[in-house]
C-alpha cells in the first residue's frame, strides 16, 4: 500500500506487504523489502537498501550510502548522515560514506547516525544519542556521543553481564557470552 501522497519515484523496487504512508518520499535506485512500514514523512535517498520487516517511524531521513538490513526497528525523527566533512561549495558527485545497520537492531527517537559507522545485530541505540563510531552485536549505546552502556538480547530485555561472562535473558531464556568488548549467543 502506497498512500497516494506519497512519492515513489520510477526505479524504486518496493517488497510485497511493505506499506508506505503520507508524504514519505522513495528516490530511484531504492530497494525496500517484504512487510515493511515507512511512516509519514519519511525520506529514503537513492540507492539506499532496506531489507524485511522494517519499521521506519515518522520524520525520519534514510539518505544514499545507508544499507539497513532485517527486522530493523528506527524511531521517529532519527537521521542517517551520509557526508563527514560537507561543505555546499564542494559536490560529492554522488560518493558517499556508507552506513550498515544490521539485522535486529533499534535505533532511538531522534537519534543522530554519522556515516562510515555500523550498528550491530541487535543492538540499540537510545533516544536522542549521536552514534560516532561502530556499536558493537548487542550493545546499548546511549548519550552525546554515544557510549556502550550494558548489553540487550534479541528480545530487547537488558542481559545482566555485570561481572560475568555468560548470562541467560530474563525474559525469554536466550544465553549469552561476553567475550571482551563483544558479546554473542552462547
Amino acid at each position: 500500500m502506497i498512500d497516494p501522497t506519497a512519492i515513489v519515484d520510477e526505479g524504486a523496487v518496493i517488497g510485497e506487504g511493505t506499506l508506505i504512508w503520507h508524504f514519505a518520499h522513495v528516490m530511484r535506485g531504492v530497494r525496500i523489502g517484504r512487510d515493511c512500514v515507512l511512516g509519514q514523512n519519511v525520506f529514503v535517498g537513492e540507492g539506499v537498501l532496506i531489507g524485511d520487516r522494517v519499521k521506519i517511524q515518522n520524520n525520519v531521513s534514510v539518505y544514499a550510502g545507508v544499507r539497513v538490513e532485517n527486522e530493523v526497528f528506527v524511531g521517529p525523527s532519527a537521521v542517517f548522515t551520509n557526508v563527514g566533512r560537507p561543505r555546499s561549495m564542494r559536490p560529492r558527485g554522488g560518493t558517499f560514506d556508507q552506513t550498515l545497520v544490521r539485522r535486529g537492531a533499534t535505533i532511538g527517537a531522534n537519534s543522530t547516525i554519522i556515516c562510515g559507522t555500523t550498528i550491530g545485530c541487535f543492538a540499540m541505540v537510545g533516544a536522542g544519542a549521536v552514534v560516532t563510531r561502530d556499536v558493537p552485536d548487542h550493545a546499548l549505546a546511549i548519550g552525546v556521543p554515544a557510549v556502550v552502556t550494558g548489553w540487550v538480547c534479541e528480545c530487547g530485555a537488558s542481559l545482566a553481564l555485570d561481572g560475568g561472562d555468560t548470562a541467560a535473558c530474563r525474559d525469554c531464556g536466550l544465553g549469552f557470552a561476553r567475550d571482551g568488548d563483544r558479546v554473542r549467543r552462547a
